[in-house]
């Protein structure tokens, strides 16, 4: 089982990235990202659980980021627009099969892909 993540690079405050994380090998209910800046703990971002699509952010990311995901090809997307230097961070992709109220929890997550770094220039 692997997670296959792309897309950070560097933007300027108020610019926008889109990830990408491709998982192989097995399908999850929970799929998703977290952040960790450094220094830092590692934080949730946003999950899209299954069935039915159902979207979940942290506070600090609602109406910036929006997350989705192609069931076909197994992938999850994170577009962030307006983004800020408080958004610099390593970004990793997630694969799980928690009860929804554990989904924010980093020890409900089995598999994770690499981080993808974004960093963001006031």
């Amino acid at each position: 089982v692997q997670l296959q993540a792309s897309g950070g690079g560097l933007v300027q405050a108020g610019g926008s990235l889109r990830l990408a994380c491709t998982a192989s090998g097995r399908t999850f209910i929970n799929m998703g990202w977290f952040r960790q800046a450094p220094g830092s703990e590692r934080e949730f971002v946003a999950i899209v659980r299954r069935p039915g699509s159902h979207t979940y952010y942290a506070e600090s990311v609602k109406g910036r980021f929006t997350i989705s995901r192609d069931n076909a090809k197994n992938t999850v997307y994170l577009q962030m627009n307006d983004l800020s230097p408080e958004d610099t961070a390593d970004y990793y992709c997630a694969g799980g099969d928690g009860i929804l109220s554990a989904i924010r929890n980093t020890a409900t997550y089995r598999f994770w892909g690499q981080g993808t770094q974004v960093t963001v220039s006031s």
